[in-house]
């Protein structure tokens, strides 16, 4: 069944290829039917905020909610960039460079002067951009390992943060503070322009052909091949998009922290992949869902944020990321359904009689429960 659900969109871009329309697909919520790919990870969400309210209430009162969801929105966008990249069999580890590097160019280059900080996001963009061609290039053109690749840009990309900001940063620009801080009718500007995205996301993958061509791809790469589609066309796109939407990100936490630090994107890398892996994308690559990937984010916000609030130090903070990032690497890794199913078969069952084990027609001796020999004795 799996694999089947695998190569779905390449037979669907198969049927294009052919000129043939491909079948509309299924409603995945429906009576009966499949489930959102997000609703196992929405459960979970309103679970842990359900347990954070019993056990430690402060960490879900107003004030606590206005303080986490903005950088909650941030690293729903950096999320789901790297679900663009996981998708394609990829990984991201210049997420933290672009990240920094996008902080100290929109805070030193306009040294405080609001007038300057249009230049500096422009900047921002073109450098991260370029980060993510050369990524991509080297990745899909020269065939370098991702994780080669990407920790090796972001080796250079930390170069650049040093060099521009000497390792401390100046404020940010007050025009920049009050854009990102502010709110739209009471919800945090970075959680609003992370649902703005997560629904343009959602839309590209899922309605175009540009998005099922993506994931066909990302679901096998021989298949998509046979589909007559240019997989490292893909594979390049994916971590261009990425660095748009690391630099995004970038751009809301330089006006979210007053006082940022050279290194801002440091920790923004671990609990990436763990909303990737919570919200169902497999490392491996394939499907994804970038809404199920952003209520992820979510849920690692706040389950940071009831860490915080108990007392635990930031090295604690970082084990329960890891430990969350396990667990959904067991949860949607291991084959949970088929040892579920073999082993309620065999409890329900029993052990089976011979009469059911031999081949039919062949009689079974009362006494040791072996089929007789069909053929002449000697």
């Amino acid at each position: 069944m799996a694999s089947h659900d695998q190569n779905a969109p390449v037979e669907s871009l198969r049927s294009e290829a052919a000129g043939g329309a491909a079948p509309a697909p299924a409603p995945r919520w429906q009576l009966g039917g499949r489930t959102p790919a997000s609703m196992p990870i929405l459960l979970a969400t309103g679970a842990l905020f359900l347990i954070s309210l019993v056990f430690e209430p402060q960490s879900v009162r107003h004030s606590a909610l206005l303080g986490m969801l903005p950088f909650a929105g941030a690293l729903a966008i950096t999320a789901m960039g790297q679900t663009l990249v996981v998708q394609q069999g990829g990984i991201d580890l210049s997420v933290p460079g672009m990240i920094s590097l996008t902080v100290v160019l929109l805070t030193s280059y306009p040294n405080g002067d609001s007038g300057k900080l249009g230049v500096a996001i422009l900047l921002a963009f073109g450098a991260t951009l370029a980060a993510g061609v050369l990524n991509g290039a080297m990745i899909s053109a020269f065939g370098v390992t991702p994780i080669v690749a990407t920790l090796g840009m972001n080796a250079l990309l930390y170069g650049g943060v040093i060099q521009i900001s000497g390792g401390n940063p100046p404020p940010t620009t007050q025009a920049l503070a009050t854009f990102a801080g502010g709110n739209l009718a009471g919800i945090p500007n970075a959680l609003v322009i992370a649902i703005v995205l997560t629904a343009i996301l959602a839309v590209v993958i899922k309605r175009t052909v540009l998005g099922r061509r993506f994931e066909a791809v990302g679901a096998g790469l021989l298949g998509a091949r046979a589909a007559g589609l240019e997989a490292r066309r893909y594979q390049f796109l994916a971590y261009v998009a990425a660095a748009a939407l690391y630099c995004t990100a970038g751009v809301l936490l330089a006006g979210i922290v007053s006082s940022p630090g050279a290194f801002q994107g440091d920790s923004y890398l671990l609990p990436s992949v763990a909303a990737v892996v919570l919200g169902g994308t497999s490392l491996l690559g394939g499907r994804g869902s970038v809404v199920a990937t952003a209520i992820a984010a979510l849920f690692v916000s706040q389950l940071d944020q009831f860490v915080l609030v108990t007392g635990a130090s930031q090295g604690v903070q970082s084990l329960v990321d890891a430990g969350a990032l396990a667990v959904g690497l067991a949860i949607y890794s291991v084959p949970w359904r088929r040892w579920l199913r073999r082993y309620g078969r065999s409890s329900r069952d029993g052990p089976r009689r011979a009469e059911e084990i031999v081949e039919p027609g062949l009689p079974v001796p009362a006494e040791t429960g072996a089929p007789l020999a069909s053929g002449p004795q000697k």
